[in-house]
């Protein structure tokens, strides 16, 4: 299995796309403008979309790719896409894009009996099997209804961890203790001087992160951390701050373009 940064930065600007990953070639977790750099082809081949919460840097893409495939997707009789979130999360969708208003709604275009996407609810803890691969659906503490998800990479090679958009989360640390990691995906989107700012809107600062990894447990250290959700152009001054940390990981600023094999 291979992940693909699509897209890891917390706003866009010139060379900034918003989160989402690209498992093999037909999972994506989280469809934030990253999502965008594919090609046709690619967004055809897409069966599944994980999504974390409903914020629009992580949705953005679904209305856009469900009217860019539903013709190809039509003509080769493919089933529809599934969107797969919590049950909160897959209400706000239909409320507030797929309403007719927003956009239209594709869970029932081209036609009520064959939609080009369906929506299909999981629980934090679902473990999903999605053509073989393991997905669990993790815990985040958040604005809104919100998770992370672990990628099962088998028992030798571990698992990928994508946090999603959280503040400080116990449960989290809790169940990452009891699985394999081999790479860690967890936000920092905010410098230090707004940790104000970070513990209201549910994210985390290099402060809160330090206390956060501080809860892995001894064999889980020299891990692969990768930072995402930075703001764009803050990147050298939030990564400055981690660095002094001094953590006992490898600690990376996630790249889009990057791929993290499993």
């Amino acid at each position: 299995m291979n992940i693909r940064v699509l897209g890891c930065s917390g706003a866009i600007a010139a060379g900034y796309k918003t989160t989402a990953f690209l498992l093999d070639h037909d999972i994506l977790i989280d469809a934030g403008t990253g999502v965008g750099d594919l090609s046709l082809d690619e967004l055809a081949r897409i069966d599944h979309i994980l999504v974390s919460h409903a914020h629009l840097d992580h949705v953005l893409a679904i209305p856009l790719l469900a009217d860019s495939v539903l013709r190809m997707r039509e003509k080769a009789q493919r089933p529809p896409i599934q969107i797969h979130a919590l049950p909160e999360t897959l209400a706000a969708l239909r409320t507030h894009l797929f309403n007719g208003v927003i956009w239209p709604d594709f869970t029932r275009l081209p036609s009520a009996d064959q939609p080009v996407i369906k929506l299909q609810p999981f629980a934090i803890g679902e473990r999903l099997n999605l053509g073989g691969r393991l997905i669990e659906v993790l815990s985040a503490v958040h604005t809104v209804p919100a998770v992370g998800f672990a990628v099962d990479g088998g028992t030798d090679r571990g698992h990928w961890v994508f946090t999603g958009d959280t503040g400080p989360n116990p449960a989290l640390w809790h169940r990452l203790a009891e699985i394999k990691l081999t790479h860690l995906v967890i936000e920092t989107a905010f410098g230090n001087d707004e940790q104000q700012l970070a513990s209201i809107s549910r994210h985390l600062c290099p402060a809160s992160l330090a206390r956060e990894l501080a809860q892995l447990s001894p064999a889980q250290r020299g891990l692969d951390v990768h930072i995402t959700h930075i703001k764009p152009g803050e990147e050298t001054a939030v990564m400055a701050e981690i660095a002094a940390l001094g953590l006992p990981h490898r600690v990376h600023a996630l790249a889009a373009g990057q791929v993290m094999a499993l």
